[in-house]
């Protein structure tokens, strides 16, 4: 029957025992395709029926269908006729791991940030509402864990507030496996009163919704049954119900006529309504079922059968934060740890093991982590957070005005520092380094390796009076790249014979950086290689150091504007220093999913290339005859000013 799919519309023609013999043929077809090419397998396997449902019901594109994180959107991309697409998902040129409005007019949201469906949707269903415009639905598909970010409930606050707008509301609720209803409001109560699904929800109620401003009062009441009485301590529809909200469920997320049913109340209503479905998270698949910590969300090339991965195993950065963080832990009772909702991504996950009662998971909700963070500074602790680095963007108002106008000695830790690859545009970390280095107070360092890794950590955790960060990219950690010496804090990696090229390395651009300048002395071009290890504040002795050059060169692995080169050449510029400095990094652009080598191949980040651009610019130099020091002397005569030139 998949091979018939070339539309949504396609899917009225079956019946539902013919729908669930499809629903059955689409995990097949998942497990088939992503154990080949990784990609969240876990996620779409627990929406399979939700998604037919869906397509079913609603229109789509007339009906605005939107997608939380997007990660869940497999299933919706094979029913709009993507099926075929499948042989290359997240390979260079093939189909996005997310949402692609390049890719088909069924997609609507690119950025993979939880929590923000509902804002789309209320804006998209209010431009419908001005415009007049009545025959058109909006539709979130949100995840029970993106209502625990802030953001959800701004949007729901605002939802609840308007009028005549169609729109609906999905929550699919995979944290736990359901038994479905079998129909009548008696055995409806029952089985809500006593599935562990109910009692996660008034936990859920007492301890995120308490906490929310002006709704979470009320709501909390409700759970309690204080203000309508017992009914709503066995219904949970008056947490909604309270906001102005109408509620509908739960509902079985793999009972394809039980979803359309709710599904056509909730469009008809033709106001905010809420459906909530219950799913099992990776089902039909045993290894994803029986993962318990991750679900078998996100996978690499796995055994289809088994799901043990085929790519060889190695230390990974995160390993070696995980483990460096332990024994921190042990010898300082002080430290505690922050994420959200990323234990095991980030590798918290064994510290939460043997620290429990200092390990804090906050939800998806990284704006609340960081002032909490600057809470827990002020009290007498000092909190480790740590997060993607794309993720930081979400708290940057609360990293500039609650830490560091504070001076809280609070350390970030930043995972997928830098390209990252085959997630696509909303995942890279490239704009960190720029970020923070706009932050007063802020310390940064980049380690080039697993011992740098631990030695940063325990010099950023030393820090008591300012935030730091450090930051390391995604996969196996490089080898380990011993210094020739330290000078004044910086690393010396590679020393040439003259002083053609100064080229600094930040962080795990070292093990390129160092071959480029080996095969740049085969070319006659002498360069030395550093690493300043700690990126902000530079070390003063840089400018020191970079007299004796003819020329500085910049590799980093973040935006080129407002990077490190950016930073360095303000640097020599206050100081008077007159040296030509170039910059190799990323453009101001966002880059499309291909695998990080391809990327960095892409952007000349190759040592290959580097190697034919330090050559090219030190014959530049060479041949105008002139050094530096006579370049300005040039420019005063000729009453130019004298700025160092950046690349």
């Amino acid at each position: 029957m998949l091979e018939s799919i070339r539309g949504p519309r396609d899917l009225t023609r079956y019946s539902y025992a013919e729908l669930d013999a499809l629903s059955a043929e689409i995990r097949s077809f998942l497990i088939e395709k992503v154990s080949k090419t990784g990609g969240h397998l876990g996620p779409n396997l627990g929406v399979v029926e939700l998604t037919i449902a869906l397509h079913r019901v609603f229109e789509s594109p007339k009906d605005v269908l939107v997608f939380d994180t997007g990660h869940q959107s497999y299933v919706h991309k094979i029913l709009t006729g993507r099926a075929d697409g499948f042989e290359n998902l997240r390979q260079r040129g093939g189909l996005a791991g997310y949402p692609n409005r390049r890719e088909s007019e069924h997609d609507v949201i690119e950025n993979s940030h939880a929590s923000t469906a509902l804002s789309w949707a209320d804006g998209i269903a209010r431009a419908f509402k001005v415009q007049g415009i009545k025959d058109r639905t909006v539709v979130a598909l949100v995840g029970d864990g993106a209502l625990t970010g802030g953001m959800s409930w701004e949007a729901l606050n605002n939802i609840a507030s308007a009028n005549n707008l169609r729109l609906v509301i999905v929550v699919n609720d995979n944290e736990r496996s359901y038994s479905p209803t079998i129909g009548g409001l008696a055995t409806y109560l029952s089985t809500l009163r006593t599935t562990s699904g109910y009692e996660r929800f008034l936990d859920w109620g007492k301890g995120v919704l308490e906490k929310t401003p002006v709704v979470g009062a009320p709501i909390y009441e409700t759970l309690h049954g204080v203000k309508k009485g017992i009914k709503d301590i066995v219904a949970p529809q008056g947490m909604f119900e309270d906001l102005g909200l109408k509620y509908v469920g739960p509902v079985d997320g793999h009972n394809i006529e039980a979803l359309e049913t709710a599904l056509n109340h909730a469009k008809n209503f033709g106001e905010p309504v809420i459906v909530h479905a219950i799913t099992e998270k990776g089902r039909g698949h045993a290894p994803a079922v029986n993962d318990e910590a991750e679900k078998f969300h996100a996978v690499g090339i796995v055994d289809p059968e088994t799901g043990v991965p085929l790519a060889k195993s190695s230390a990974s950065w995160t390993s070696i934060f995980s483990d460096e963080l332990l024994k921190l832990g042990a010898e300082r009772p002080d430290i505690v740890a922050i994420t959200a909702a990323m234990l095991g991504p980030t590798g918290l996950d064994q510290f939460q093991q043997k620290f429990p009662d200092r390990t804090f998971d906050v939800g998806i909700a990284e704006q609340h982590a960081v002032t909490s963070a600057a809470g827990m500074a002020f009290a007498g602790l000092h909190p480790i957070v740590a997060v993607y680095s794309t993720f930081l963007n979400r708290a940057f108002d609360q990293l500039l005005l609650d830490v560091a106008l504070h001076k809280a000695g609070v350390t970030f830790v930043l995972d997928r520092a830098g390209v990252t690859g085959d997630d696509g545009p909303s995942h890279h970390g490239i704009w960190d380094l720029a970020l923070t280095g706009i932050v007063p107070t802020m310390h940064v360092a980049a380690p080039r390796d697993a011992a740098r890794l631990r030695e940063t950590l325990n010099e950023a955790v030393a820090i008591s009076d300012a935030p730091s960060m450090v930051r390391f990219p995604k996969g196996p950690v490089n080898a380990d790249i011993p210094a020739f010496e330290r000078r004044d804090g910086i690393d010396v990696l590679y020393r040439g014979e003259s002083a053609d090229v100064l080229l600094v390395s930040v962080g795990s651009m070292a093990t390129i950086a160092v071959e480029a300048a080996s095969q740049a002395y085969r070319e006659d071009v002498g360069v030395t290689v550093i690493d300043p290890r700690w990126v902000k504040p530079l070390p003063a002795s840089l400018i020191t150091m970079a007299q004796r050059y003819k020329s500085v060169v910049v590799l980093e692995d973040g935006i080129r504007h407002g990077g490190i080169a950016s930073t360095i050449s303000e640097m020599f510029r206050d100081a008077g220093l007159q040296v030509p400095i170039h910059s190799i990094g990323v453009p101001l652009e966002f880059i499309e999913h291909s695998k990080r080598a391809e990327i960095l191949t892409d952007l000349g980040m190759t040592a290959q290339n580097i190697t034919r651009e330090l050559v090219a610019w030190s014959s530049a130099i060479k041949d105008s005859g002139f050094t530096p020091q006579q370049e300005e002397k040039q420019r005063q005569q000729d009453g130019t000013s004298g700025q160092s030139r950046s690349r």
